[in-house]
């Protein structure tokens, strides 16, 4: 998580009336608590690192969801290179970048994923026709989530 993002948290935390803020993104859990009154508090944060990907638990939740896995069209998978949220086109209102059945070149301009208030156009890595869009527009993604199937 940010530095400048923690400080904005810790700065809320003080100036506002709660005792203690818990906040989770993606694997990232961050906790900030205010101890009791009286003499200025300080504030202690909590930062727990992302679980390695390798832990058993999490391998139990795909087995279940696998059907749905199979149903997607074969081809090459282009997956989130970052966390943030999923645009397909440049600003509401505007077509969208990429519709099912439109013809790609590597290097085309597929969706914008918002991270940080800064748009990153994620542009396909092969060339070939778009079979599947698997995340909504505006919806929230994680690193190395399907984005598209080009095939």
């Amino acid at each position: 998580m940010d530095l400048r993002k923690l400080k904005a948290l810790i700065d809320l935390v003080e100036k506002s009336g709660i005792a203690e803020l818990e906040i989770t993104e993606g694997e990232e859990k961050v906790r900030i608590a205010k101890q009791g009154s009286g003499a200025p508090a300080p504030t202690y944060v909590h930062h727990v690192p992302p679980a390695p990907h390798s832990a058993p638990a999490p391998a139990a939740a795909p087995a279940a969801t696998e059907p749905a896995v199979a149903a997607e069209p074969e081809g090459h998978v282009v997956k989130a290179p970052m966390v943030g949220t999923f645009y397909r086109s440049s600003s509401p209102g505007t077509q969208s970048f990429v519709e099912v059945g439109h013809t790609v070149k590597a290097g085309d301009t597929l969706c914008i994923i918002e991270a940080m208030k800064l748009m990153n156009e994620i542009e396909a890595d092969a060339s070939g026709v778009i079979k599947a869009i698997l995340v909504e527009n505006g919806q929230p993604v994680e690193y190395g989530q399907p984005l598209f199937v080009i095939g």
